[in-house]
């Protein structure tokens, strides 16, 4: 499964932050601003949809992110995920996430690759 995941690969996740997207709507805060809970997500999309593109499903397992810059509903965002270290089924990634006016945040993601009918069996015992 991890064998096609190389250091250096790369993914992007776009989206158009919405009302729904802000941290007044995710109660995260009071503000009607990207939400970092939003940004997250869209950072842990790029990462997913990169080993999914490979054949991989995964999990996330860490995170460690800093929100640098507050962005209004209707701004174009992007995150980027960079494999960094791959050992064993374990999947670390740089992550980072845009706008027009530069870097919104960044950080550290790792994933976990799984078989997604085992991982779920093995839940539902």
């Amino acid at each position: 499964m991890a064998e096609n995941i190389k250091p250096g690969m790369e993914n992007r996740a776009e989206m158009t932050v919405t009302a729904e997207d802000t941290a007044k709507a995710y109660s995260s805060g009071a503000l009607e601003v990207f939400a970092t809970p939003g940004m997250i997500a869209l950072m842990e999309c790029a990462s997913f949809e990169l080993l999914k593109k490979e054949g991989s499903d995964s999990v996330g397992t860490e995170l460690n992110v800093q929100h640098l810059r507050a962005c209004l509903p209707g701004t174009e965002v992007w995150a980027i995920a960079e494999v960094i270290e791959v050992n064993g089924n374990w999947v670390k990634f740089n992550v980072a996430a845009y706008d027009n006016k530069g870097e919104i945040g960044k950080g550290s993601h790792t994933r976990y690759i799984i078989d997604s009918e085992k991982f779920m069996a093995k839940l539902r015992k």
